[in-house]
């Protein structure tokens, strides 16, 4: 079985950049990341899309082939394709490949698995037609495909990104309904002192939100009581906004509400996670290089709490200068002399976050929704349900499991488990620490017995 020093799990912005990094430092990488092509979420097939739509996307998603380069050089090996459910003690990390199973042995871990859209369920979020709004990027990304009368629901400032995508595609959206109010800009404007540290990003919103203007897209915010229409797919958005109540009528709904750390990886390997109070969501216990509490495992980018792509880039060469320092390959003094230039960008880079969390919450009503919405996707549980098993005495989500199967369908609770501990918290009058999250075991993905076995007898083949 192979063994390298390092091995990265994910090809975005920290993942890439950490593995150029150690590579360059002498480490042998090895990249596992379940796209056909490297870039992550942000620069999601940048090498062949730039070309073709990079007037669309913008120069920031361009940006994005610069990290694909690094991947390029020696010492690394980039496995596309490849499905990690499994990373058992000693770091053997099992994954899947083209219906296959496979292993590779590993020094370190660093978990480079960024972020996950915040579910956002309100009434009518599971009506085919309706999806995240990351979704309709990647269709933007990968395919040219722009989703017509598509009406964007919700808050923060990857809708403005979309919808001046749009704009420039000539596909605008009809409307976009957004649950930030007055008051939060208002409570945000004690952080914005530290946010004109990052003044380029907030002209970059700035400039967004012009384009979103001029094309005559209409805003509404401070919306509520939002609620999605239809029978066999979604037909209209409604919602109610100063006492006045909306129809729109539309083909299409991306919902957004922030983002936050995809953690399965993480928790399986049981790294301590906190629940932060600022982002609305738990995050890994990290320190300053990135190093859990777990020797030898490392999560660079949003996977270990949401900074953006920039953040997540700096992040990664970080983390790979302790992880050299460690194996050997870098002293102490160098690893110090390298960082400093990293973490001043890294404050930059970090100083618009606290304005931009305060301006842009999640929308309240998605987090603790009514009891007939769904949470629960996979297994069709609803807010109500999750509230009746506080009442018969659940605590925490893994007491879900057998009040009602909640978190037990294909997602493992990727999308639900946020929802169902701020349910049962607010029951319990307990804190989201206190009330936990689910526990995450291997697989940490579908697996099938076909590929368990072409493991074995890839195996076989390697040891004749």
């Amino acid at each position: 079985m192979t063994r390298r020093d390092l091995v990265t799990i994910g090809a975005g912005p920290a993942g890439m950049a950490a593995a150029a990094k150690a590579a360059g430092l002498g480490l042998s990488v090895t990249v596992l990341d379940e796209q056909p092509r490297p870039g992550g979420q942000i620069y999601r097939d940048v090498d062949r899309a730039a070309p073709l739509r990079g007037d669309i996307l913008g120069p920031d998603y361009a940006h994005g082939a610069s990290l694909t380069a690094g991947l390029r050089q020696d010492g690394i090996d980039h496995v596309p394709g490849a499905v990690v459910w499994a990373i058992e003690e000693g770091f053997r990390i099992s994954y899947t490949r083209d219906g296959q199973g496979a292993q590779i042995m590993a020094d370190r871990v660093l978990l480079a698995t960024g972020a996950l859209e915040r579910p956002m369920p309100v009434p009518g979020w599971t009506l085919p037609g309706v999806m995240a709004a990351g979704a309709g990027q990647i269709l933007l990304k990968q395919s040219g495909v722009l989703a017509r009368r598509a009406v964007l629901v919700g808050s923060g400032p990857l809708l403005y990104l979309i919808a001046a995508q749009m704009v420039r595609a000539g596909t605008p959206p009809a409307a976009m309904v957004e649950t930030q109010t007055r008051s939060d800009i208002t409570r945000a404007m004690r952080h914005l002192g530290g946010a004109m540290r990052g003044w380029r990003y907030l002209a970059k919103g700035l400039k967004l939100l012009a384009e979103i203007t001029r094309a005559g897209v209409p805003r509404y915010t401070a919306a509520r009581d939002i609620a999605i229409e239809g029978t066999d797919r979604a037909e209209a958005v409604c919602f109610t906004r100063r006492g006045r109540t909306h129809r729109l009528a539309c083909d299409t709904v991306f919902l957004h509400h922030g983002v936050v750390p995809n953690t399965q990886a993480a928790r399986s390997l049981g790294v301590t996670h906190r629940w932060s109070t600022a982002q609305g969501c738990f995050v890994p216990s990290v320190d300053d290089w990135g190093e859990t509490d777990v020797p030898g495992v490392f999560i660079a980018g949003d996977g270990a709490g949401i900074g953006g792509a920039g953040v997540a880039e700096i992040a990664g060469r970080l983390s790979a200068l302790k992880l050299a320092e460690q194996a050997g390959r870098l002293s102490t003094s160098e690893r110090d002399r390298q960082a400093a230039p990293l973490r001043t960008a890294m404050l930059r880079e970090m100083a618009v976050r606290p304005f931009l969390d305060a301006a842009y919450p999640p929308c309240a009503e998605a987090l603790l929704p009514a009891d007939s919405t769904i949470v629960c996707r996979c297994e069709e549980v609803t807010a109500g349900d999750i509230r009746s098993y506080a009442g018969l005495g659940c605590l925490g989500p893994n007491q879900t499991k057998a009040f009602g199967r909640a978190g037990m369908g294909p997602c493992q609770g990727r999308y639900c488990g946020l929802s169902v501990t701020a349910l049962l918290a607010e029951a319990n009058g307990q804190t989201p620490d206190e009330t936990g999250h689910y526990r995450i075991r291997p697989p940490l993905k579908p697996v099938t017995l076909g590929e368990l076995a072409g493991m074995e007898t890839a195996s076989q083949n390697a040891a004749e």
